[in-house]
């Protein structure tokens, strides 16, 4: 900002020099009427033009650079926030935070370029003024003063502008999260015949969105007419009073040259200077909108210690949701089933070990590794467990891309055999490398849920938590992906949450999550033998 402050002022005092020479070429001219003071002053023009063209070129590339590099960082740092793994107290919601990373961060990035322009654009009516003061007071008078009167009554629309845009904004951006969620919810509301009433929803959003996008468009409009006319109207006032200054002999006619080609120039300038408080304005607002991100406090902090070794996972007492005393340990290596009665309950399970649920939330104690959850720092707890939704999200790119986002697990091919996605593999030219659209829109749900088992499993964690994993596949895609399951991860802690024969079968031994709390464990088999509740339950 400060070399690109200086550049561009540097442009607009030799902008606002290019009358004052002229000025003064043509009254020493008319006046001494010398070849060779002419020739000097033809170098002096050209020495003006070229400080002009360097300085704009290379000031506007390092303030454009400068502005893309923080438009950058700005996205980064919303991005970073919206991905955290502990939840943010912000009422917004993904497609709000999407506008705020794109669009927010590149117009509050602006105001990198906005700075030095309004300072270049002030050096320029302040030399301007003091050239024609030194022509006549009150030529330099009338400039300052109408400059003063002009932004006066600018910065009264400019701050209608800021309030306007803030509100045009964030209605963008709700219509954006509108349109998020209809887009990941379209085959539901397909399937029970919602999707008019969506679409309605969506345009109510969308029109309002538009009047206020109207409304600040008119704005924009009368402050841009404003600034345009008053700035004429200043412009005509000088050359009309240099004018009279000349004609009553008060001023030469070099000094009149030199105040009509500042009248003229000082307009550029001048409309700069007054259009940089509605930018202003607008980038404040934006900031104000990741404001709302970047410093909301997080809901939990993490420590930072690390687990011990092995693959223990314990809950002690917890208490969160439909949770009650819940209590149960999963030893490294073993391989454990929770059929839970109610998915509620599950969700709510699923939550607390994913880390979604603060610590101070709920009550009791959740152990990896010996150490409490609350206790382990975020890259500790992403490197010792993983928990996979029900619900993975699918990304644009590769099945590949998809299966192995770091580019680093060894065991891609084992997971794709295991999570029984080796026949979309097998149906595609381009096997792994074949293409995935956004939110795998070309993939079944079936494929989508074995694509976010493949990946889970390729992650290759000391601990790995799925939760209902195979709801989307038939029994008998089912059954062999709970021998596979069971086969890879053999020696590595698993956990799953399901209701799964299949899986409940392959476990170890199942938990019976009823009411909150563990009512049974033992094998399926036995469960299915000896508790009616959980026959029924699990039982198809």
């Amino acid at each position: 900002m400060v070399w690109g402050t200086v550049l561009m002022g540097l442009y607009q005092a030799g902008e606002t020099a290019f009358p004052i020479a002229l000025g003064l070429i043509v009254e020493h001219t008319m006046r001494d009427r010398n070849l060779g003071s002419l020739g000097l002053s033809i170098a002096a023009l050209a020495v003006i033009i070229t400080t002009v063209s360097l300085s704009w070129r290379f000031g506007m590339r390092i303030l454009q650079k400068a502005n893309t590099t923080e438009a950058h960082r700005w996205r980064v740092r919303v991005a970073a926030c919206g991905l955290q793994p502990v939840a943010r107290d912000v009422d917004l919601k993904s497609g709000e935070v999407l506008t705020i990373a794109t669009e927010d961060a590149d117009q509050t990035a602006d105001i990198i370029e906005v700075v030095p322009l309004l300072i270049s654009s002030l050096v320029a009516v302040v030399v301007a003024a003091l050239a024609l003061g030194l022509a006549d007071v009150r030529l330099g008078l009338l400039v300052i003063v109408g400059t003063v009167a002009i932004l006066s009554i600018l910065s009264v629309l400019s701050r209608r502008i800021g309030s306007s845009t803030q509100e045009q904004q964030a209605r963008v951006a709700r219509a954006g999260a509108k349109v998020a969620d209809l887009i990941t919810g379209l085959r539901p509301l397909h399937g029970f015949g919602g999707n008019h009433a969506a679409f309605r929803s969506y345009r109510k959003v969308s029109t309002e969105a538009k009047l206020q996008a109207i409304t600040v468009a008119k704005v924009n409009g009368a402050y841009a007419g404003a600034a345009l006319a008053l700035n004429a109207v200043l412009a005509g006032a000088v050359t009309l009073t240099a004018g009279w200054l000349a004609f009553d002999g008060q001023i030469g006619i070099g000094e009149l040259v030199m105040a009509v080609g500042l009248a003229q120039f000082i307009m550029e300038p001048l409309r700069l200077f007054s259009e940089m408080p509605k930018y202003v304005m607008i980038a404040r607002a934006s900031a104000a909108r990741m404001a709302l991100v970047l410093t909301a406090p997080p809901v939990s902090t993490p420590g930072p210690e690390r687990p011990a070794a092995g693959g223990n996972l314990e809950l002690d007492g917890v208490r969160y949701g439909t949770l009650r005393d819940l209590k149960f340990q999963v030893s490294a290596g073993e391989f454990v089933a929770i059929a839970a009665y109610r998915p509620r309950e599950a969700a709510d399970l699923a939550s607390v070990l994913a880390g979604h649920v603060p610590p101070g939330a709920y009550e009791g104690a959740v152990r990896v590794g010996g150490r409490e959850l609350a206790d382990l720092s975020i890259e500790a707890v992403r490197e010792h467990m993983l928990v996979n939704p029900y619900d993975g999200e699918i990304f644009a790119g590769t099945l590949r891309t998809n299966i192995d986002p770091s580019g680093t697990s060894r065991t891609v091919p084992e997971a794709v055999e295991a999570s029984m996605l080796t026949d979309v593999v097998a149906l595609h030219r381009d096997g792994l490398d074949h293409g995935v659209r956004d939110r795998g829109a070309n993939l079944s749900g079936g494929q989508r849920q074995r694509l976010s088992l493949a990946r889970a499993l390729a992650a290759d964690m000391d601990i790995l938590v799925l939760h209902d994993p195979t709801t989307a596949v038939d029994a008998v895609t089912e059954q062999l992906i709970a021998r596979n399951v069971a086969k890879l991860r053999r020696g590595r802690t698993t956990v799953v949450i399901t209701s799964s024969p299949a899986l409940l079968d392959a476990a170890d031994r199942v938990l019976v999550l009823d009411d909150g709390a563990v009512t049974a464990e033992d094998t399926h088999r036995n469960l299915l033998a000896t508790d009616e509740d959980y026959c029924l339950a699990v039982a198809r």
